[in-house]
């Protein structure tokens, strides 16, 4: 493709976009294809010349959907896509983009920075620095959680990525201060609501499953972790030699939006010499507005936090902002 071809090109994937995004109610939130249905639309091997554009865009009709949005997407992509971006979805959590935010990811795509690191693209790392800045000060997190200290944030895929990072960065911690050979000693520390990713953390960080500790929560908390259960089961795993180092605490289940207690919590963290990272990747973005930031309260007695932008916020998949004292 040379420029005119991108040109006209892309301003028929935006048609296409908006077209989508104008009829997306006609469509079935849910996919109604079955497994494996797209394997019996497409070839065993990938072909050996490139098919046109206009082809990709204008295959087989598809039959019982508006005649404009026609092609090989229509006939055998779309079928199969569950629509998050609909207003009829109402399954697992709000995850909605917006006309700025794939606008931004067509150009993001289109410079195609690999920015690993300062001198690979001063913008992008500069720029990410200063926006999560921007959004640190929206959520009024604490000072050292800016880049301008010791702290700062960094963009992560998820927030299965995100409490991984910060699991590992506290086991190390630790393993330092007590030797190495005491990892089977380490204990986590969180609530049976948090999301399963702290388990999957646990097992790639060589945390022995037994010493992952997933706190039963009840209706008479409101499904929160209850401080007192959690000092119980510490001061239980410190009578028996074990090495309690890592507490998550979550703002926004994924089952129910059950909000946990951050400055019980993380005085108790704190007088465990425990890491103490908050999940809020669900519920952390509504926190900008002032009347919900008290969910937030005792958020400085964290170690390092992490909320989902492409959740509530009108940002693609995947943009999940941690950030760290």
């Amino acid at each position: 493709m040379d420029a005119e071809q991108l040109r006209e090109y892309g301003h028929k994937m935006v048609d296409f976009i908006a077209d989508y995004y104008k009829t997306i109610e006609n469509f079935p939130v849910l996919s109604q294809v079955e497994p494996g249905y797209l394997r019996n639309l497409l070839p065993d091997s990938a072909p050996n010349q490139p098919d046109s554009f206009q082809h990709v865009l204008d295959g087989e009709v598809a039959q019982l959907i508006l005649e404009f949005i026609r092609l090989h997407i229509q006939a055998k992509i779309l079928p199969g896509v569950t629509h998050w971006q609909s207003p009829n979805y109402f399954a697992y959590y709000p995850s909605n983009s917006s006309v700025a935010g794939f606008v931004g990811e067509m150009l993001s795509a289109g410079l195609n920075i690999v920015g690993f690191s300062w001198i690979t693209s001063p913008a992008a790392t500069e720029l990410e620095m200063i926006v999560l800045d921007w959004l640190a000060k929206m959520l009024k997190l604490p000072e050292d959680f800016l880049s301008a200290g010791q702290g700062g944030g960094v963009i992560q895929g998820t927030a299965s990525e995100a409490v991984l990072v910060v699991l590992l960065a506290a086991r190390d911690k630790v393993l330092r201060r007590v030797g190495k050979d005491a990892l089977e000693k380490l204990v986590v520390y969180a609530s049976d609501q948090t999301h399963s990713s702290l388990q999957k953390a646990c097992q790639i960080a060589g945390i022995h499953p037994e010493n992952c500790r997933l706190l039963k929560a009840t209706s008479s908390t409101n499904y929160a972790l209850s401080p007192e259960f959690l000092s119980e089961t510490i001061s239980q795993d410190l009578t028996i030699g074990l090495i309690p180092f890592f507490l998550c605490a979550t703002v926004g289940t994924t089952s129910s939006t059950a909000v946990d207690p951050l400055l019980s919590l993380g005085k108790i963290a704190k007088s465990n010499g425990m890491w103490f990272h908050v999940d809020a990747a669900y519920a952390g973005s509504a926190c900008v507005c002032p009347e919900f930031r008290h969910y937030m309260d005792g958020v400085e007695e964290a170690d390092s936090f992490n909320m989902n932008a492409h959740k509530w916020f009108l940002t693609n998949f995947d943009c999940s902002a941690l950030w760290v004292k």
